[in-house]
């Protein structure tokens, strides 16, 4: 009984730290962000760390396209051209979120878990910036490495 108790703790322990981001955190990466180009805006996405559906980690479109994945912990962003915008992350249903960007702004989409009939779903919210500001240095960057500014 006490191996089996060992292995299901060993266990536990491996998933509950796969579970959520591992990279530099945003303070380490705050200085190489580059400025928002004149002729695009900036949407960040992130999820607060979170055991509550922690291996629940779908990837998160934009306008149908693959941008990043929605990890507990972790944060990303992307760099657009003025438009209107769709946000989908799907489990066992999809959660839409729709905005518009304006050249130079910067929008912030908060990921967060939901209770679903099979699995959980993850929902895309728009946050305001003062929020999403105050959340981020708790997250770990997950998207493409980012060069050093000069």
């Amino acid at each position: 009984m006490n191996m089996l108790y060992k292995a299901v703790s060993v266990t536990t322990l491996a998933l509950l730290m796969t579970g959520c981001a591992s990279g530099p955190k945003h303070a380490e990466v705050k200085s190489s962000i580059p400025e928002i180009a004149a002729d695009k805006g900036r949407i960040y996405f992130y999820r607060s760390s979170s055991m509550v559906g922690a291996a629940i980690q779908p990837d998160i479109k934009l306008n149908g396209e693959v941008v990043g994945t929605s990890v507990p912990g972790g944060f990303f962003f992307v760099d657009r051209t003025p438009g209107n915008y769709e946000v989908l992350t799907s489990t066992e249903v999809d959660k839409k979120l729709t905005f518009t960007l304006n050249a130079r702004e910067q929008k912030c989409v908060q990921t967060s878990i939901g209770f679903g009939v099979v699995a959980g779903r993850v929902y895309p919210e728009l946050v305001d910036n003062a929020k999403c500001e105050k959340e981020l240095p708790d997250t770990s960057y997950t998207g493409v490495p980012l060069t050093s500014k000069k």
